[in-house]
């Protein structure tokens, strides 16, 4: 009776470790490809970067949650002579189920500017 004890406690916080790994990979693949999304749309020709840190906010927003949105930024920046938007999310890390730290996430999505 002890070790079936003592042996399901450890399964189940194994359990729970690897679903909270999960979650936090769910978390950044999501964040990364919504900032690459953004950034598609900000470097298309008639475009602007903001466009696109506001798409990656309404993406965001509506895939995991207004939380994770709120540090959203688009730039100009020059990547070997081209010039590339770049959308950066500073997002929570979840650690607790969706709760977490604050600036755990710092992702850049990158896309070439097409007019030029």
């Amino acid at each position: 009776m002890a070790d079936f004890v003592l042996v399901s406690a450890l399964v189940s916080v194994l359990f729970v470790a690897v679903l909270q790994v999960g979650l936090t990979l769910h978390v950044r693949n999501t964040l990364i490809s919504c900032a690459s999304e953004g950034a598609r749309l900000g470097a298309r020709d008639g475009s602007s970067p903001e466009e696109g840190a506001a798409r990656t906010r309404a993406l965001i927003s509506t895939s995991l949650s207004a939380r994770f949105a709120r540090d959203v930024s688009a730039g100009v920046t020059v990547d070997g002579g081209v010039q590339v938007v770049a959308v950066r999310v500073r997002a929570p890390l979840p650690v607790l189920g969706p709760l977490g730290v604050d600036d755990g996430f710092d992702l850049v999505g990158h896309a070439f500017i097409e007019a030029q």
